[in-house]
This record gives C-alpha cells, structure tokens and sequence, in this order.
C-alpha cells in the first residue's frame, strides 16, 4: 500500500482510531512551530488554530477592502454633488476635474471633448485634440491606469514634473453601448503606484460614466 491507499483507507473507514484508540494517542507528529514532538490531537489543535488565524486574517482584510470601499463611494458621492451643482454649462468640465483633485486628492487632472454644441468650442476644453487622440481614446473600452509612457493626452494637464502613473477614461453615453467616444478624463500622479495596472477599475469607471452623463449637456445634437 501507498501513502494515497492508506489515506483513502482511513478516509472510508472513520471507525479505524475508534477501534485502535491506544495509537491515537502514540502517535507522534512534528510541531510545525518547531522540532519538538506531539500528539496527534496536539497536531489537529495547532492545525485548527492555524485555519482560524487563517480566517482572521482574511476577515480583516475583508474588512478593510470594506471600509475603504464605503470611503471611495462616500467621495463619488460628494463628488457627483459638485459637478450637479454646477449650474453654468461652461464651467462644468473645470468642476469635474476640480473636484477630482479636492475630493479624491488627484494631483493634476484634465478633460478634453470633441463633437461639442458651436457655443463650447471654443473653449479650452474643446481645443487641441489631435485625431491621434481621438483613435486611442475610442480603443479603450476600460479605463488604462498604468505608467506614463508618453501620451500626448498627459500634456494637457500641464504639471511641472511629468506623472510616473496616470489614468485615462474614454468619455461616452453611458447609456448606449454602442455610444461614440466623445472625450477623454485625464488623471495624473507624481507616485508610480497611485494608479497600476493591477488596481481595480470598477470607480474609475462610475466616475468616466459620471463625467460622460453630466457633459452629455455640452454635444452638439447633430
């Protein structure tokens, strides 16, 4: 018999160490927390007291994914109180990416859009976008977070010291799936890890969703 038939065997006759309970009791195992020799039920104590430190752990961590969860929606929520608020069309892209930088401490953030109504273009928002951008934009059907690898979208934010991680949000109607991109939400960080390409993007795109619903005011309707 091998060690796969012996585990198999005591699996399917419980009844064994019922029968034999003098080996349950002789039967010497190593400590993983170190070189002494115990019991068999000292084993399964020690093993049971590892699972739940196990659990413990992954309920803290869950925990506080939770709270920082709960954090992140309280700010979508504050944030999407500013941008409702503001009553001037013209002034709506300014407060996106204003509170973008107040609410969740985004250090440089900016917006361009295209396709905009005759009164907004020419605005600073609608200027200065190249068809390059315009191409990259409308392939991105998630948001990209990741290292600044020199897109010509980053140049608008006009930071002094060039972000090492920024995150682009393609602007669409958020109600058609087969809605054209209309603009492109630029945020920026000086720290590498502020945005990765690990991270999840699941806010990120409430807010790109957001963004795209409040400045669907601004298109043209042609």
């Amino acid at each position: 018999m091998n060690d796969r038939d012996i585990a198999e065997y005591l699996q399917s006759h419980p009844e064994f160490f019922e029968k034999h309970a003098e080996l349950v009791a002789n039967i010497k195992l190593t400590s993983p927390h170190g070189q002494r020799a115990v019991s068999l039920q000292e084993r399964q104590v020690e093993m049971q007291r590892d699972k739940n430190k196990q659990l413990e752990r992954r309920l803290a961590e869950l925990l506080r994914y939770g709270h920082e969860n709960d954090g992140t929606s309280s700010k979508i929520h504050r944030w999407t109180l500013q941008v409702l608020g503001e009553r001037d069309p013209h002034a709506v892209p300014g407060a996106i990416t204003r509170g973008l930088r107040e609410v969740f401490d985004v250090p440089v953030s900016a917006l361009r859009a295209w396709h905009v109504d005759e009164p907004y273009q020419p605005a600073e928002f609608a200027r200065n976008v190249s068809e390059e951008v315009r191409i990259f934009a409308g392939s991105l059907s998630t948001p990209y977070c990741g290292s600044n690898t020199g897109f010509e979208a980053v140049t608008w934010l006009g930071a002094e010291v060039e972000p090492a991680s920024v995150a682009l949000l393609a602007l669409r109607d958020p109600l058609r799936e087969d809605a054209e991109v209309f603009g492109l939400l630029v945020m920026g960080s000086p720290d590498p890890r502020r945005f990765h390409a690990g991270m999840s993007t699941d806010f990120l795109t409430q807010i790109g969703q957001l963004a795209s619903a409040t400045l669907g005011r601004l298109r043209t309707t042609c």
